[in-house]
């Protein structure tokens, strides 16, 4: 007896957000909750788009000269407390282990939420000249910070993956010029791979990295109107190689600080990709991340069966052969309309139907999965359609994700379009004086933090749009997750 259709995702995206994401997330097999408060399990769903995201990065980083390592989960206290501003940030998330089974531990050990200062101690020993610069490592790593903010499955969770880059350099004009190419990595795997554009800039002297000098972030707008930190690179200058005394000689003989960089991008980008390109039937996979790019769904009767399943196999091998990852859902048990919402809402690209009728006229029929689009694709050409409509599809989904971005931001001048745009669930992009305190004071007023300030700015003159002194830069502001 087949199963009766589900209803899927029971509450549209713009109704209710966040319930809409909690459906998909559970819905479309991506993660678990755990008696863990904070802590999620990833189910393969949500596991194989991060593994396309690792591996994609990690490729490009060793194309540029970065190498991978690895360093330990702990680290002791006495190392965590050698830079001031890094353990102010860090000391409230901390998670420390004190024993080992009923044994106090002499020294508290932290659990990693960030390995600057194990991984530096060791820099400081490795360094010794000239000659063993640049030192370029990156590790893949899981991170614990204990925050009492909402937990949210991957966009705010206590323990996340993500990648640790941390690069030494003899100049600064070295450190500085490695920015170029790390931003550029992470807007491209995030453009090219998740179909996501973002807003790259500098972040304020309040929400930069706490030891860097500046950091520059990708800053992404979800649908509810509320923005999110994406990857991040950081120019630590040489504070950190101060405090760990990590230095070398260089080429005339002269003791110097190395200066240093650190970036990273998380999985983080698991909940952006759900919130913008899911829709009222679950998540929407883009083509060149998915791990399964096409679903076959036979249509079988007990007098064709064996008909239709060695079309099936024809197909299957034919689009593979072309290089696409291919899924034949023969399940007994299972309606068609059942087999068809599953896959929709896991967000599969495209979904291919073959029954008697389809054999017979030599053709199948192709469901597109982000617009709903059906057509009937002849056998003999299958492969280059399905090549056509990945791409297509691809395409469309960075295309859509741009407008959404666009019209998510308004630009304004004074507070009070300010506060009204926040209420209107926009990013406001105004002119702003750059200080601390009217930062501070905009943020208690309206809930809105400073995002980032793009690179390529517009002219610049007049009053900051929320204190009245001379406007410095033009910058992105909004709430935020």
């Amino acid at each position: 007896m087949a199963k009766k259709d589900t209803k899927g995702i029971t509450v549209k995206k713009s109704d209710n957000f966040s319930e809409w994401y909690t459906q998909v997330i559970q819905k479309a097999d991506l993660a678990d909750y755990t008696s863990v408060s904070g802590c999620i399990a990833y189910k393969p769903g949500s596991y194989e788009i991060w593994e396309k995201i690792k591996n994609v990065t990690d490729v490009k980083f060793k194309q540029i000269g970065i190498k991978n390592c690895y360093f330990p989960i702990f680290i002791p206290e006495s190392l965590l407390q050698k830079e001031a501003d890094h353990i102010e940030h860090f000391s409230p998330e901390v998670a420390w282990v004190t024993h080992a089974g009923d044994t106090k531990l002499g020294e508290r050990l932290a659990i990693r939420p960030t390995s600057e200062t194990i991984m530096y101690e060791s820099y400081s020993k490795w360094i010794r000249s000239h000659n063993d610069l640049p030192l370029r490592l990156n590790q893949w790593n899981n991170v614990v910070r204990w925050e009492f903010k909402h937990a949210t499955p991957f966009l705010r969770s206590r323990e996340f993956l993500w990648n640790e880059g941390h690069t030494c350099f003899a100049t600064q004009k070295e450190a500085e010029a490695e920015q170029k190419d790390i931003l550029a990595i992470y807007d491209t795997v995030c453009r090219d791979l998740l179909a996501l554009p973002s807003l790259i800039g500098r972040k304020s002297e309040k929400e930069k990295f706490a030891g860097a000098l500046y950091t520059d972030s990708l800053e992404f707008v979800m649908p509810n109107g509320k923005a999110i930190q994406g990857p991040d690179f950081h120019h630590d200058g040489q504070n950190f190689a101060k405090v760990f005394d990590i230095t070398f000689t260089d080429k005339n003989g002269k003791k110097e600080y190395v200066w240093q960089n650190t970036f990273a991008i998380t999985t983080r980008m698991i909940g952006v990709l759900i919130g913008i390109h899911g829709d009222d039937k679950g998540l929407v996979l883009p083509p060149s991340l998915a791990s399964t790019q096409v679903v076959i769904v036979p249509i079988l009767f007990d007098d064709s069966r064996a008909k239709v399943l060695k079309e099936v196999e024809n197909v299957k091998k034919k689009l593979e052969k072309k290089g696409f990852s291919v899924y034949v859902d023969d399940r007994e048990g299972y309606s068609p309309g059942w087999k068809f919402n599953e896959w929709e809402v896991k967000g599969i690209p495209l979904r291919i139907e073959i029954g008697p009728k389809d054999v017979a006229n030599k053709k199948v029929m192709v469901a597109r999965r982000d617009t709903g689009e059906k057509k009937a694709v002849s056998t003999s050409t299958v492969e280059k359609e399905v090549d056509t409509l990945l791409q297509n599809m691809q395409k469309s989904m960075l295309q859509k994700a741009e407008t959404i971005l666009k019209t998510s931001i308004v630009e304004v001048k004074t507070m009070k379009e300010a506060e009204k745009q926040i209420q209107n669930k926009k990013i406001v992009f105004a002119p702003w004086c750059s200080t601390k305190e009217c930062e501070e004071q905009f943020k208690d007023k309206t809930g809105a933090k400073s995002l980032n300030s793009p690179f390529k700015q517009p002219s610049i003159s007049g009053k900051c749009f929320a204190c009245k002194e001379k406007a410095t830069t033009w910058f992105y502001f909004g709430k935020s997750y």
